[in-house]
């Protein structure tokens, strides 16, 4: 049955294809010289997140499942492509939607390839469903993956897998800040870090505990993943960078809540989903260009307003 089921969902991409003569209408990513592509920062997202994930399962053994993989990357491509054509946007650009769905493999865990795909549904679903003054309020992978723990104990989040190695955390740190820098929205992962760092080892001086245990709790794999590819999410970042240093402190401060006060796991993943809302909020207050990703020359002019 787990093998049938990204089968059955290549055969669905195929026949939407086939009997839908709008589908072939629909522009893909193009208009773009290979400059104005290689300035475009999820190419970057794309490659780190690919890279991280191959050197997962061959050096790490990750334990994530093919069927599960696949499940999740094309029932992504499949629900982009739908809420596209049911939105009217003029192009279909898988890129977004490829971008979470390696979040999600890299993060999420289940034995069904069922789970995956209905983690997929939810991701890029809550992109177009939910949106406030044109900008989808919670990070797609962000959400899928708490709404999946809270309607099924089959799924969790691997939070352990890249262990606490200094060398390891410099790197998978070091190829998250390239992505960063690119999209031009670092201060988000800085003062997360900053803020979440000085509450984890104010607490170990607090507590006479040694360095090593707050050096530990910091360069958990799950943790740098979150800061360099999840709150720093452009497009459901406040737009001020004041705002998004605020933001990020505010998550900070509730994921130390939710990690060293009641003790429950995944603080920074339940905390951004619940500051998220907020988001709409500081905009209101703290004025600041809405970020867009790099788009052909021919409609530079005019950014899209949908969800890419």
């Amino acid at each position: 049955m787990q093998d049938f089921i990204p089968l059955f969902l290549l055969n669905k991409i195929a026949w939407f294809w086939r009997i839908n003569p709008a589908a072939r209408e629909t522009t893909f990513v193009s208009g773009m010289n290979i400059i104005t592509r290689i300035k475009d920062p999820r190419y970057f997202q794309i490659v780190v997140l690919g890279s991280l994930l191959g050197f997962g399962i061959v050096m790490l053994d990750f334990g994530i499942h093919g069927y599960n993989a696949l499940a999740i990357m094309a029932t992504a491509q499949i629900v982009q492509w739908l809420g596209t054509k049911a939105c009217g946007l003029p192009r279909f650009d898988p890129l977004s939607a490829l971008i979470t769905s390696l979040s999600l493999t890299l993060l999420l865990r289940t034995e069904f390839a069922t789970l995956a795909a209905l983690a997929a549904v939810i991701a890029i679903g809550s992109k177009f469903l939910i949106r406030v003054n044109g900008k989808h309020v919670f990070n797609p992978a962000n959400f899928a993956l708490v709404a999946m723990m809270l309607v099924s104990d089959r799924v969790w989040v691997s939070g352990g897998q890249w262990g606490s190695a200094a060398i390891g955390a410099l790197a998978l740190a070091c190829l998250g800040f390239l992505v960063l820098t690119r999209a031009r929205r670092a201060e988000t992962t800085v003062a997360f870090i900053a803020f979440y760092g000085l509450l984890v080892f104010g607490r170990a001086l607090w507590l006479n505990d040694p360095i090593t245990i707050p050096l530990h709790q910091v360069q958990s794999g799950a943790l740098l993943i979150f800061a360099f590819f999840m709150i720093s999410d452009p497009k459901t970042a406040p737009h001020a960078a004041l705002g998004r240093v605020l933001f990020a402190a505010l998550v900070a401060s509730v994921a130390f809540c939710i990690q060293f006060i009641f003790y429950q796991p995944n603080g920074p993943i339940l905390a951004l989903i619940m500051c998220a809302p907020l988001v709409p909020l500081i905009d209101k207050f703290l004025h600041g260009n809405g970020y867009h990703w790099t788009q052909p020359s021919s409609v530079q002019s005019q950014p899209y307003k949908g969800a890419l």
